[in-house]
């Protein structure tokens, strides 16, 4: 059940798998290289030899998924371009807890101090403190506009 508007999850480019793959061929040579020495002084039959390079290799494509997002350097963790984004409160914020923004966990504050955001609620990004996210539910109970709130990077 989708409880509000949520901004659109990131997904994987050819451009990241591309970075992944290569990022990964050092590695994959490393294990070859290895096991081409190992051979030298054992009888490894070459059944054994492919196997632990074709399971080398699916390690990889299994971890792709749960990893992506670490190469995706073009989207850096910028907090301040997130501003104005939706997202879901994942915790009460009764100030503080966690929402989720573009498939991602955040730390969060409200910027509401009448009354905490549910779990569940929908929350708008509106500026940063260091790595915590300011935001307010949808409603805009904090009574401020949707513009960009001075927090700075270094705060905290």
């Amino acid at each position: 059940m989708k409880i509000g508007p949520e901004s659109p999850k990131p997904q994987w480019t050819p451009k990241i798998l591309l970075r992944y793959v290569l990022l990964q061929l050092p590695s994959q040579a490393l294990v070859v290289l290895g096991l081409v020495v190992v051979r030298r002084w054992v009888d490894l039959p070459p059944w054994f030899f492919w196997s632990c390079i074709v399971c080398w290799i699916l390690k990889d494509v299994i971890l792709f998924p749960f990893v992506w997002r670490a190469y995706d350097w073009d989207r850096a963790g910028n907090a301040d371009s997130m501003v104005g984004l939706r997202g879901t409160a994942v915790e009460r914020l009764a100030p503080a807890g966690y929402v989720r923004v573009r498939g991602e966990l955040w730390r969060a504050e409200t910027l509401a101090a009448r009354r905490p955001i549910k779990v569940g609620e929908p929350v708008t990004v509106l500026g940063s403190r260091g790595l915590t996210l300011l935001v307010e539910t949808e409603r805009g109970e904090a009574g401020h506009e949707y513009k960009k709130i001075e927090g700075g990077g270094n705060e905290g």
